[in-house]
């Protein structure tokens, strides 16, 4: 139970000196670069602070991302557990194959066309058709 108080609390005194820090971050890289580059305005650090907020909504998202541990044992990977089933000879097929797909010219027949597909030019003993 203390270290579960420990820990909001510490939280507690770090979080503001963290978003403090980001904004004054992006208040000085904003005041520094753009009004000189684009003639933008100069930010207040609650108008830098507001924006690193925006862009944290907008770009970055609202939840809290975890990694590891059980959150991040939740989200399947389906290539992953398709991979852990196989055999060792079905990877190295796999390998192959994939190795075949992404190492080809963007411009080969194959390509689009399957291995078995060729374009020969007709030959000279082909009967030639008449108009």
């Amino acid at each position: 139970m203390k270290t579960h108080i420990l820990k909001h609390a510490i939280f507690a005194i770090w979080m503001p000196i963290a978003m403090a820090a980001l904004g004054l971050a992006v208040m000085l890289l904003w005041n520094w670069l753009l009004p000189d580059i684009f003639g933008l305005p100069v930010l207040s650090f609650w108008q830098a602070l507001g924006l690193f907020a925006l862009a944290r909504i907008l770009f970055g998202g609202l939840g809290h991302r975890h990694w590891g541990g059980v959150h991040h044992a939740a989200h399947r990977n389906p290539i992953r557990e398709k991979w852990a089933k196989m055999s060792p000879e079905e990877q190295k097929e796999f390998i192959r194959r994939r190795h075949g797909f992404f190492h080809k010219h963007p411009f080969d027949e194959s390509m689009w066309w399957g291995e078995n597909h060729h374009h020969e030019a007709p030959s000279s003993d082909a009967p030639k058709q008449e108009k």
